[in-house]
This record gives C-alpha cells, sequence and structure tokens, in this order.
C-alpha cells in the first residue's frame, strides 16, 4: 500500500530506508542539486581527496539532478525555479558517488541504471522521481541558497545547497531492497513484446488482404 511520508532531512533521516516503491514524499532541510556533467566530474575527484571539504557538506545527504537557476541581488542569491533532469545521463559517475559519499537520497527524472540501483542498495538509500514538467509545485518549496560550489559555472551546472520546506511531492522508484519502478516497468514490457508483435501483424496482415479487396 502506497503511502505518504514527509522527511525533515535533519531529524528523520532513519525514516529514509524504510520508504517503499512507489511511496509519495516531500522534504524539508538541505539538499544538494546539479545538472552538471563537469561538476559530477569534480566530485569524483573529490573522492580521492579526504581533506576536501565537499565531503562533509554530501556525506550522508541528499543529491538531485534538479536544474536550478538562481538570481544575484544585494539580498543575496534567490532561487527562482528548479526542474527535474534526467538522471541516466549521469550513469557513469552515480555509483562511485553515491558510495563515495554515502548519498541518502538520489533523484530526478528517468531513473538510474543497474550499477546505481545496487550502490543505492548497499546504502539504504532511495531514489527519488521527480515529475518532469513539475516546476511550479517544486519551486514553491524553494527557502533559500545556503551554498554556491563552483560558481565559474551556470547556476544550473554548480552544485548548490538548497534549502527547502515541504519540497515535492516525489515518488520513490528505487527503494532500500533495490526494488525498482523502472525495472518493473521494463519486465511488464518485456512480458507483453510477443503480444504486441502478435497483434500487430494480425493487423498488418488483415489490412494487406482488405487492401487488395
Amino acid at each position: 500500500m502506497m503511502s505518504t511520508h514527509h522527511i525533515n532531512i535533519n531529524k528523520d533521516a532513519t525514516k529514509i530506508k524504510d520508504l517503499k516503491v512507489g511511496d509519495f514524499v516531500s522534504l524539508s532541510g538541505l539538499i544538494h542539486v546539479t545538472i552538471g556533467i563537469p561538476v559530477h566530474k569534480h566530485l569524483i575527484d573529490a573522492l580521492g581527496d579526504k581533506d576536501h571539504t565537499i565531503h562533509e557538506k554530501l556525506r550522508g545527504g541528499c543529491f538531485f539532478h534538479l536544474s536550478t537557476y538562481i538570481e544575484e541581488s544585494p539580498l543575496g542569491s534567490i532561487p527562482l525555479y528548479i526542474n527535474p533532469s534526467t538522471s541516466t545521463r549521469y550513469n557513469e559517475w552515480m555509483p562511485k558517488l553515491i558510495e563515495g559519499f554515502q548519498l541518502k537520497m538520489v533523484g530526478g527524472k528517468g531513473g538510474l541504471d543497474q550499477r546505481s540501483v545496487e550502490a543505492i542498495r548497499k546504502n539504504s538509500g532511495v531514489y527519488l522521481s521527480f515529475l518532469g514538467g513539475g516546476s511550479p509545485m517544486f519551486s514553491k518549496g524553494l527557502k533559500r541558497v545556503v551554498e554556491s560550489n563552483w560558481k565559474g559555472y551556470i547556476s544550473q551546472f554548480r552544485l548548490l545547497t538548497l534549502e527547502v520546506e515541504q519540497f515535492g511531492p516525489a515518488t520513490v522508484a528505487i527503494d532500500s531492497a533495490g526494488n525498482s519502478i523502472y525495472q518493473d516497468l521494463k519486465s511488464s514490457a518485456e512480458m507483453r513484446f510477443d503480444t504486441i508483435i502478435h497483434d500487430l501483424n494480425m493487423r498488418r496482415n488483415e489490412f494487406s488482404q482488405n487492401s487488395k479487396k
């Protein structure tokens, strides 16, 4: 049975491992976001430097593929919108990042490959699926920019630490047991494949016969 959860990241981290595929989740607390491939490479490099300040920031945290535009003003950095990006673009780096930083939540849209699923399972974490095009809904949960790393990039490509409140909802698409909505869909499609091809061939034959009349 699907459930709805509100997770305060600072207080409820132990609840993450109990989330199940299909559950809905909203978040409050600090999250880390980027859609920058160069930043993923920088983070891999940081794993090899145990004195790098990024370890303390990311360890055990929430890391999402969310495109975020911020505006610089006299009052500081203001987050204007946030929107999901496709996680599969980062399959090459995510298993190492999940294990190296012991990430408890990762997410975006489209899922991750099996290597990442295994890393999520080993780390008792989850993958959250954010609705594509859900920017107006998610942007309401933005509170402030806490920190911006690698400022030489546009804001969407930087590693941003954001404070959010009632941010979501997102769907648990991969849970700590390694169950995956994406694998279930793939298996279902594979099971139906032969039937679909058979039906298509039947209709093609019927059309061919009718066109000859």
